[in-house]
């Protein structure tokens, strides 16, 4: 056998590794399991794609280093932007003049996030530098499961559409915090006065990238069609090469993608379908990040002293999205019971609490792998709960256009 591999070697040129054949097939398992999961059981797919990443990791698939680096960090930081920029995209900035009340529930929502699991992690003696770089990941909630999510049951009304801006405003602010808090991962000390700068640089940096993307895209609109799928090239292109140019600047891609999204709603105002123009590519992509995800966090060193933690964080977490939006809902035109199922509904965390867990490890060789945990049994957890919590209130605000959503409902209740 030796020998026949030894001559098939000398002629045989391969055009991929083996790396791109176990990546290959595992995404058409993903899909297909998604689809399965979906037809069969009534849960979104998420959860099917989730489930083949953790069950690939815990067979001891080797197809992705921690902390993430190189083509993996790009392809996950790529997902995430798309799916950041689209969000980004539905937002109009006016909307906040005529109801500023929404801009102060998420602000609400955020800090209470951040206070309540800091004070649960702090009172269970979780050193402090570490609770602080926890609760500022523990604000995002996945605008990827949301979209999926929203996308799959066709769903739309107001507790969908709060869901994904709060979600959309709440990765802005963590990806602002967590890009300047790397830099001072190894003080004891949380001084919010010396993380301003390094606030201002990342926001600024991002802004001017996310300037310039917004400008051609919005000149390429000038000359070509939205429906063109040309239009859907420039587009994934230009997103990737901002992302790039902005890491490489010292900014925060998903940040520059998402803001570019809400630049473009600016100076473009017509609707336009960003999910069917961002194309196939996007969906692979995203699905990429889903099944990432299950395979990172399923290899990581699970410590059963760490479960009380991670509970504390996911309770702490939940209690924190609710009681937020429910206090400022006032004045924010939605309905009290409304608030409580948009609250629910913000319960997934997925690719970019990854993105944000990653950038910890990397800073930080001790400090890191502590962070990560306790972070990533949270994160695979939200992700497949969260998305079953997400798409059962949809269900419940009947904004689904999906047949079968009395059925789903009737189902959950009697179980």
């Amino acid at each position: 056998m030796i020998d026949i591999t030894a001559i098939w070697g000398q002629w045989l040129k391969p055009s991929a590794g083996l790396p791109t054949v176990q990546w290959s097939l595992l995404l058409a398992l993903a899909a297909a399991a998604g689809h399965l999961v979906q037809s069969r059981m009534a849960l979104p797919k998420v959860v099917g794609y989730a489930g083949v990443g953790v069950g690939a990791g815990f067979a001891g698939f080797s197809g992705m280093d921690w902390p993430l680096q190189g083509v993996g960090l790009f392809l996950l930081e790529l997902g995430v932007s798309l799916v950041l920029f689209e969000t980004g995209g539905r937002i109009a900035l006016r909307w906040f003049r005529h109801n500023p009340m929404v801009l102060l529930q998420s602000l609400f929502e955020a800090a209470l996030t951040y206070a309540l699991v800091y004070a649960a992690l702090r009172w269970l003696e979780v050193r402090e530098s570490i609770a602080d770089a926890l609760a500022l990941v523990a604000i995002v909630s996945s605008p990827s499961v949301l979209n999926r999510v929203a996308t799959d049951l066709r769903a739309a009304g107001p507790v969908t559409e709060r869901t994904l801006v709060l979600a959309t405003l709440g990765a802005l602010y963590a990806m602002a915090l967590v890009a300047a808090r790397v830099g001072m991962l190894q003080r004891e000390e949380t001084n919010w006065v010396e993380l301003l700068l390094p606030i201002a640089v990342v926001l600024g940096l991002s802004v001017l990238v996310a300037m310039a993307m917004a400008v051609v895209l919005r000149l390429a609109l000038y000359v070509m069609s939205p429906n063109s799928e040309n239009t859907s090239v420039l587009l994934v292109t230009t997103i990737a090469a901002g992302i790039a140019i902005a890491s490489y600047l010292g900014g925060s891609a998903p940040l520059a993608a998402l803001l570019a999204g809400l630049l473009l709603k600016q100076l473009h105002s017509r609707p336009w379908a960003l999910a069917r123009q961002l194309g196939a590519a996007s969906s692979v992509l995203v699905m990429l990040t889903f099944v990432l995800v299950g395979v990172v966090a399923a290899q990581a060193g699970w410590d059963p002293f760490l479960a009380s933690a991670v509970v504390a964080l996911v309770v702490a977490r939940g209690l924190a999205k609710v009681l937020g939006v429910t206090a400022a809902n006032h004045g924010s035109g939605m309905r009290w019971h409304q608030a409580v199922l948009t609250g629910w509904a913000m319960t997934p965390m997925s690719s970019l609490a990854l993105l944000l867990v990653s950038q910890f490890a990397s800073a930080s060789v001790t400090l890191g792998p502590r962070i990560a945990a306790i972070a990533l049994p949270a994160i695979l957890l939200l992700e497949v709960l969260g998305a079953i919590v997400a798409t059962l209130v949809i269900h419940l605000a009947r904004e689904t256009s999906r047949g079968d959503a009395r059925t789903v409902v009737t189902e959950a209740q009697d179980g």
